[in-house]
């Protein structure tokens, strides 16, 4: 086996002592990992345990048969792909049609021809393959179409999609829900002193800033439009999101951002808004919250800018 693969690690059902031994030595002397037990049950209850990517089952074993395990397999894992061999003496097309529509990917007539049986199992694993970097490349367009391509933050329509999520969630565990909404002071004034490509550079060491400020896993933050972004604190009351808006308007006054050219200077006005469930008379929508948070941050900017405003939203 090529050692460059990632493992696959295979399960053996088989109630035939003599088959099952043979199978396991002929598989574990081409390097692969067997684990083995007796009967179609044995192999459920062991898969919903641990994760196998390969199942090599006995079409008649008892308590449960070939395939009705492989039913079960399929019912339990839609968005993992398992490869499933089918040990069967049955010959006919009929038994092999019926074994297929279980969900046996593949099949094997007993006693199993130890190049056949290798071989069987290593078209799963190219299979395997494929649909690994099927899934990934999927999951990298997925990620493209949420981020902001300048900034790698979220983008306008994954915050239109998450934000009533988070609210819903909110509401459901009665937990304060804060944000931030934040505008670069003056940045057309940066456009059109640097150019665009030195306003990118300040709009990505802005959107840093912002995504190394926040909890991990917790907090998120996106690009709301132009220079304006949305920070999402879930679980937090406002003088938490006080103190974190805080520290982050201080290291962008105190932090010159580096270009080509210069050194250049950047301040931010935000507006803080929170929400307790507890205490509002009805649910709370993105867009009343979105629209108190875009009041602070105007009030900020009017006041002088290079500061914060805050207010709790309750009904």
């Amino acid at each position: 086996m090529n050692n460059d693969c990632p493992p696959y690690p295979i399960l053996l059902a088989e109630d035939d002592l003599i088959s099952r031994r043979l199978c396991q030595k002929i598989l574990a002397r081409e390097g692969f990992a067997v684990t083995t037990v007796a009967n179609g049950r044995e192999a459920l209850e062991l898969f919903r345990q641990r994760f196998f990517p390969i199942v090599l089952t006995d079409w008649q074993m008892p308590e449960m048969e070939g395939p009705e395990l492989c039913r079960a397999i399929r019912d339990e894992n839609p968005n993992r792909y398992v490869f499933i061999v089918m040990l069967t003496s049955k010959g006919s097309k009929g038994d092999i049609i019926s074994g297929l529509e279980a969900g046996a990917d593949d099949y094997i007539t007993k006693p199993a021809h130890p190049a056949e049986l290798v071989a069987r199992i290593r078209t799963g694993i190219r299979i395997l393959e494929l649909e690994r970097s099927l899934k990934a490349a999927v999951d990298e367009i997925h990620l493209m179409s949420i981020l902001d391509s300048l900034t790698g933050l979220y983008n306008r329509g994954y915050i239109n999609e998450r934000l009533p999520q988070e609210i819903r969630r909110a509401h459901r565990y009665v937990r304060d829900l804060s944000l931030v909404l934040c505008d670069i002071d003056h940045f057309k004034k940066v456009n059109d002193t640097y150019g665009h490509l030195v306003g990118d550079v300040v709009l990505k060491s802005f959107a840093r800033c912002l995504a190394g400020s926040i909890r991990q896993e917790v907090d998120w933050a996106g690009r709301y439009g132009g220079e304006e972004f949305l920070i999402v604190l879930p679980e937090t009351h406002l003088h938490g999101a006080l103190v974190l808006t805080e520290r982050i308007r201080r290291t962008l006054e105190s932090t010159p951002i580096e270009t080509d050219n210069k050194a250049i200077g950047i301040t931010s006005s935000f507006g803080v808004v929170c929400f307790s469930p507890g205490t509002c008379k009805e649910a709370i929508t993105p867009e009343a919250l979105l629209q108190e948070a875009d009041n602070l941050l105007y009030r900020a900017k009017s006041e002088g800018r290079n500061r914060i405003e805050a207010g709790r939203l309750t009904s």
